[in-house]
């Protein structure tokens, strides 16, 4: 097996179950690649074509976020993005502790962005940088496009899977022609129940949402990369802007002509601002 390949197994990480999937030596320092939320998701269809390229020089861990993909999906869940953000957070800390992982760097992506704070806020000894990427967490009200997202189980279908994902990406061309492939690929894994359940309770309005204050914002002392695409119609530029200007020690990249998967739209740029920003962390 070679460095670069991708292993994927379940962890128990204190009380719950996580899929994760791995790449690079474990000697080596840990990036905790966390996704965003979305019907369908998973970590490997953010991370799979990143994490070998790192493999040199890191070892990449990627869950399925508790209440995604293949890991746990809590019944009865936490009701609420703030309760679940929370959670999740734990989980997150649980599997470091599992793998023997004493610090890492956290890249979060949207969603993933703030589970991202909330470890730092909680356990700030357990991280080292952060990459915040499209990520959520500011006080502004939600866009359209999110909320289509947020609804999307009000009426799914592969027709509706194929008209919401275009509105993560600056250009639709992405996709080449694949799209209702993809769609139909995606609406088959948000189909499952468990997962339906755990996106209703994420987007449960009964629950707070999580907005980070100020004052919060000013505690986290760690290094973080704040990426937002200028285009992003999911979660608006003006979220990195606030995150950027309220964490201490921040740096802001927007990227033009990208929408709300830079990873994905950028990925040449992102892994080269990734390297550099993880890199001076190792000198």
């Amino acid at each position: 097996m070679t460095a670069e390949a991708i292993t994927t197994s379940d962890v128990e990480a204190g009380r719950r179950r996580l899929r994760v999937s791995t790449c690079g030596p474990p000697e080596q320092p840990a990036i905790v690649w966390l996704h965003g939320s979305g019907p369908g998701v998973s970590a490997l269809s953010n991370w799979e074509h990143l994490m070998p390229r790192f493999a040199s020089s890191y070892f990449s861990v990627a869950p399925d976020i508790l209440g995604f993909g293949d890991s746990e999906h809590p019944d009865p869940a936490p009701v609420g993005m703030l309760e679940y953000t929370q959670e999740r957070a734990e989980s997150v800390i649980a599997l470091l502790d599992a793998l023997g992982i004493e610090r890492a760097h956290l890249v979060g992506n949207s969603m993933g962005g703030m589970i991202a704070l909330t470890v730092a806020l909680s356990a700030p000894e357990r991280v080292d940088r952060l990459v915040l990427m499209g990520s959520g967490g500011a006080p502004v009200p939600p866009t359209p496009d999110l909320i289509s997202m947020v609804t999307f189980y009000d009426d799914p279908s592969v027709e509706a899977m194929a008209a919401l994902l275009p509105r993560f990406v600056y250009d639709p061309a992405l996709f080449q022609g694949r799209l209702q492939e993809i769609a139909t690929d995606r609406l088959a894994r948000a189909s499952r129940p468990d997962v339906r359940r755990s996106h209703l309770a994420t987007f449960d309005p009964a629950g707070a949402p999580v907005r980070f204050g100020q004052e919060q914002l000013a505690t986290v002392q760690h290094q973080v990369l704040v990426l937002h695409g200028r285009e992003d119609r999911m979660l608006p530029v003006a979220c990195g802007y606030y995150l950027a200007e309220n964490l201490p020690n921040a740096a802001l990249h927007v990227l033009p002509h990208t929408g709300h998967w830079i990873q994905i739209e950028q990925a040449d740029r992102f892994v080269d601002q990734c390297t550099l920003f993880l890199g001076e962390g190792q000198r």
